[in-house]
């Protein structure tokens, strides 16, 4: 079988929402305290949540008609999303073992892209 191309668009978007899932989540958490009040009233957290699930519901879109083993690996693009925003909106430095990090996923992405053709 081989995977289609709009389920790897669809699984592509589902790791850039996701991107954006880990990073709310992180804005939400250093916003926590103590209290139940700073959980429940997070709206950082809520948004982060939601993006998760629509993350999910395009990755379920995505895996219905391809090879799992193809478009799972896809997923670790979110890392690449991840970097960028982490370093657009909390500042984290790039390194040189995040950009050989990077170069590998993309690297694994290529080939098993390329074994499915």
């Amino acid at each position: 079988m081989k995977t289609p191309v709009p389920s790897m668009l669809l699984i592509l978007l589902a790791s850039f929402i996701g991107s954006f899932g880990a990073v709310l989540l992180k804005a939400g958490a250093g916003r926590l305290h103590r209290d139940w009040r700073s959980l429940v009233f997070n709206c950082h957290l809520a948004a982060g949540v939601v993006f998760f699930l629509l993350s999910s519901y395009f990755f379920v879109l995505g895996v219905r008609q391809g090879e799992l083993s193809v478009l799972y690996p896809m997923v670790s693009l979110g890392y690449v999303w991840t970097m960028l925003w982490s370093r657009l909106f909390f500042g984290e430095p790039f390194t040189r073992s995040k950009f050989l990090g990077l170069g590998m996923i993309l690297s694994g992405i290529v080939l098993l892209y390329a074994g499915n053709r």
